[in-house]
């Protein structure tokens, strides 16, 4: 019994921290680029787009609601490019592809259709090649596939916390009928049923309390492990979705959830079969 509550509490605890890394992931990306709006400038041809960037930067500056104007540097451009197109430094003929120039955008609200139109409208008569888009349009479908995911770990840690109900309920049965004769003799002694109830819960309790212990020390292992992978890819989504310290006061709970639900299991399970035995 104790290993098998202390695998479900191992999988509860990594499954409910994938949860919580991917709510954070979602919190920390929308509130960073809520009100960030990309301009391209997407003139090929180089002393144009250079004039137009210009106007396009004077016209930004007397719109109203806006919080932050940014040029991203043409060295920046470069290294974003740079896995698709090659480095400049090292294939002269990447830089004969144009790269259209950017122009980083905040917004003092959250971005809304009308307030794109409004830049849009703006820009047309100074950049006519510029290209305005919400940030957090085209990454609205990352959010919700994490959010599904998210959902998908809450459906888990429900079902695991069944399958830990289930195994309980078949070991108080199995002890339960192992002792049927010990039992019927406490009860013409005059032991009662909830002192009967509360020997099965007591034991079940200590075998939960030391299987969720080595679970959650098996989880730990296996969730720092896999932090400091990610942590490593330096990308700016994955590493702002770390676990605060509220979460792992959570994960710390897992283990005591799990051995009351095991002790409840297990008083509920011993109460109906014995009020069945009389």
């Amino acid at each position: 019994m104790p290993w098998v509550i202390a695998i479900m509490v191992a999988l509860t605890a990594i499954a409910l921290a994938a949860g919580l890394t991917l709510g954070n992931t979602v919190t920390a990306a929308t509130a960073e680029i809520e009100g960030g709006v990309t301009v391209q400038i997407v003139e090929p041809r180089t002393d144009l787009r250079e004039r137009e960037v210009t106007r396009a930067l004077a016209a930004l500056k007397v719109l109203p609601g806006i919080q932050s104007i940014r040029l991203v540097p043409q060295e920046e451009l470069d290294k974003l490019v740079a896995p698709w197109l090659g480095s400049v430094d090292e294939d002269p003929a990447a830089a004969a592809i144009p790269v259209p120039a950017l122009i980083d955008v905040r917004l003092r609200r959250p971005t809304t259709r009308s307030q794109v139109a409004v830049v849009e409208e703006a820009l047309l008569p100074v950049a006519p090649s510029a290209r305005v888009d919400a940030q957090a349009t085209w990454l609205r479908p990352v959010f919700d596939a994490i959010v599904s995911l998210q959902w998908l770990a809450i459906a888990l840690v429900v079902l695991l916390a069944g399958a830990l109900a289930a195994a309980v309920l078949l070991a108080a049965r199995s002890a339960l009928g192992t002792n049927r004769d010990t039992i019927e003799i406490v009860h013409l002694l005059g032991g009662t049923d909830t002192q009967i109830a509360r020997v099965f819960q007591r034991s079940i309790g200590w075998d939960a309390a030391g299987g969720g212990a080595v679970g959650l020390a098996l989880a730990m292992m296996v969730i720092l492990g896999l932090g400091r992978r990610f942590s490593g890819l330096g990308a700016g989504m994955v590493s702002s979705g770390g676990l605060v310290w509220t979460d792992w006061l959570l994960l710390a709970l897992v283990p005591l959830l799990a051995t009351l639900l095991a002790m409840l299991t297990a008083r509920l399970t011993v109460m109906h079969a014995l009020r069945k035995m009389l």
